[in-house]
């Protein structure tokens, strides 16, 4: 299900466990809620929603450190891409046809991770990009001095280094937050919702601020499930850097 779907069922559940608590206020007989009863279920209220915000508080840096591991690999992939041209370049008129395979790798790369710059269908697999046929270009030269030597074994090396990369993020884009630890939060959240009704007045203003927390929440859940897709959604990763790769490589 998208993250707007989660975020949406997870509001549902909170604000309506919230309401739920009100009826049950209303249900109950006046003993059951007692200060004595009071004290208890705000003492367990208060275990479950310090392990939910804990829980919450780790998925969020989890799936920020992913999502900025992703962004320094497509900074670091962009600026192998410009020192892999430059050194083609100087390796002279033979390396011709590599640099143009770049040039092409590097446009498709652009078309597929950000087709028109909404990366709804964003195609992530590197096999489809065409990155091994530099490799061969590159091995295929033949230098004829020590300087087109030393050339040639950088830009192996390099290029190498670009499909590692290019793999890497394909094979982390596939990471995602776990279904039943997602569902265990929700329900969490759910009770301290019902617990937070169950103790408040129904007038609107406790209704709005009910709306708010609910929404607080729902949407901390929504950022999390997007940081773990950076080339799709709304939290998405700039196409900057291969933009002026490829303008480099075009020059």
């Amino acid at each position: 299900m998208s993250p707007p779907g989660v975020a949406l069922i997870a509001f549902a559940c909170l604000f309506g466990g919230a309401l739920a608590g009100m009826w049950i206020r209303n249900a109950l007989p006046a003993h059951h809620l007692s200060d004595d009863s009071r004290h208890l279920l705000g003492m367990g209220m208060g275990v479950i929603g310090t392990m939910s915000g804990l829980v919450l508080g780790l998925l969020v840096a989890s799936a920020t450190g992913s999502y900025n591991a992703q962004s320094s690999e497509l900074l670091d992939a962009s600026s192998k891409i410009i020192m892999l041209d430059r050194m083609l370049a100087h390796y002279g008129p033979d390396a011709i046809p590599a640099r143009r395979a770049l040039r092409a790798a590097v446009a498709s790369t652009l078309a597929r991770l950000w087709p028109e710059e909404n990366a709804s269908h964003a195609q992530i697999d590197p096999s489809t990009v065409g990155g091994e046929r530099i490799l061969d270009d590159i091995e295929g030269l033949t230098p004829r001095d020590d300087a087109q030597r030393s050339l040639k074994g950088e830009a192996v090396s390099l290029a190498i280094d670009l499909g590692q990369i290019r793999w890497l993020m394909y094979e982390q884009n596939g990471s995602s937050l776990s279904v039943p630890l997602l569902v265990l939060l929700i329900f969490w959240f759910t009770i301290t919702f019902i617990g937070f009704g169950l103790f408040s007045p129904p007038n609107a203003t406790v209704l709005v601020a009910l709306a708010l927390c609910a929404l607080a929440v729902s949407g901390a859940i929504f950022v999390t499930l997007e940081l773990y897709r950076p080339f799709e959604g709304i939290v998405q990763l700039s196409s900057t850097p291969f933009r002026e790769a490829l303008a480099h490589i075009s020059r």
